[in-house]
């Protein structure tokens, strides 16, 4: 196997050696549409060191990448920078088959990994501002809690100013070019978006704690490593200045309208009160949950300064699609949105006041009561859709003048 999948060549010093995962299309209820990479490095110092792993299934595509530059057996550490699965699904097997001298992680970092693996071998906690000397190069860390778990924390490379970032900074790529500089700007800025909003969203006051916190240090960044996607060699910057603006979360004058129809009731709606928006002067996104998952919906929110939901009433309840993408991002927490609640309804019309509800539970600001239309909107329901999303234009315009 060695023979077909090799190394990747970072510096003088580090090697890609992870895997590249073509088929992967859900990532735990995150809608992946362009596969992903599971990415390890080899620091090859006088003391050979892994950071991290890959998913369970890719070992020995990982080993094969390793056996292409070393020996694996002379791997003298590993160091596990996030113990979630998808890195370290197969650090058990990896450390019985190359019985390194030691193992490092954070301390909650150590524990994670004895809850998952009930591991025999004892594993060796950091903390920040540690140093671990390779020989000829030097190792320092720096603990990142909740981003995107507890444990999480990066290893710097002092020789190469080289960041091994985990989860930060990544995005779910499969790709056969290696490095950022490669990749089309727009492919990159928009999978880092999307793996921001769905992943990293609830995060956000701790990204901008991060960055501050970086910027005050001083690191000083010529290769930033994550462990998903490309690797950035060139114009570094530019994912902070991304996770900075994505973080803040300003709101613009972009609204979106997400939605879930039966009979084409709501979707008559949803189209009035996005006539409303861009007669105000602001832009609209409409997205109907037949042709939008969840992790679209969120992508466009991070961008956006409003949020309308509107679903049929069915039993009482909010139609199941638009639960799902409302539950979804009530755990994602996005901020600084205005909003409103629409549908149509036969008997009962409960689903307007429960999505209305949500929404308040998301402190997203509410414009009116919400519309509701028995069976099929008339005239007169449909004039005041077009004048919500009129309202919802103006409160756009005002916030962004502002600066809020």
């Amino acid at each position: 196997m060695k023979e077909v999948f090799k190394a990747a060549k970072v510096n003088d010093h580090v090697y890609w050696v992870g895997a590249i995962d073509w088929s992967i299309r859900d990532f735990h209820g995150y809608a992946i549409q362009r596969g992903t990479t599971y990415n390890a490095y080899l620091i090859l110092a006088d003391k050979i060191t892994l950071i991290d792993t890959v998913k369970a299934p890719f070992k020995d595509e990982m080993f094969a990448r390793i056996a292409s530059v070393i020996n694996p057996a002379d791997i003298s550490y590993i160091i596990s920078n996030h113990s979630e699965m998808d890195h370290s699904g197969c650090l058990l097997e990896t450390i019985a088959a190359v019985k390194p001298e030691k193992v490092f992680a954070s301390k909650i970092g150590a524990k994670t990994l004895d809850e998952h693996f009930q591991m025999d071998m004892g594993i060796t906690a950091l903390k920040e501002g540690d140093n671990l000397s390779l020989g000829n190069l030097n190792l320092s860390f720096l603990e990142t809690k909740m981003l995107h778990w507890p444990e999480s924390m990066f290893t710097y490379l002092n020789e190469d100013n080289m960041l091994f970032s985990q989860d930060a900074f990544g995005m779910h790529l499969a790709s056969s070019e290696r490095f950022a500089d490669e990749i089309d700007d727009d492919v990159l800025e928009y999978e880092g978006a999307r793996y921001f909003a769905n992943i990293l969203l609830p995060f956000s006051n701790f990204v901008i704690r991060l960055l501050d916190k970086v910027g005050k240090l001083g690191i000083k960044i010529d290769i930033l490593a994550p462990d998903h996607g490309p690797i950035w060699r060139q114009d570094i910057g530019r994912m902070a200045e991304f996770y900075s603006r994505w973080a803040m979360q300003k709101p613009t004058r972009k609204a979106v309208i997400t939605y879930a129809t039966m009979w084409q009731s709501t979707a008559i709606m949803a189209r009035a009160i996005g006539e409303g928006i861009v007669a105000g002067g602001a832009s609209v996104k409409l997205m109907p949950l037949k042709a939008s998952s969840r992790s679209d919906v969120v992508t466009e929110i991070l961008d956006a300064g409003a949020l309308l939901v509107g679903s049929p009433t069915m039993n009482n309840n909010i139609f199941p699609t638009v639960a799902d993408v409302l539950t979804y991002l009530k755990g994602l927490k996005p901020r600084n949105l205005v909003g409103a609640a629409f549908g149509s309804y036969g008997w009962s019309g409960e689903a307007v006041g429960q999505i209305s509800d949500v929404l308040n539970a998301m402190k997203v600001e509410l414009i009116g009561d919400g519309i509701k239309a028995k069976y099929v909107p008339d005239d007169d329901t449909l004039k005041q859709c077009f004048d919500l999303g009129k309202q919802v234009a103006a409160e756009l315009i005002a916030r962004a003048e502002a600066g809020l």
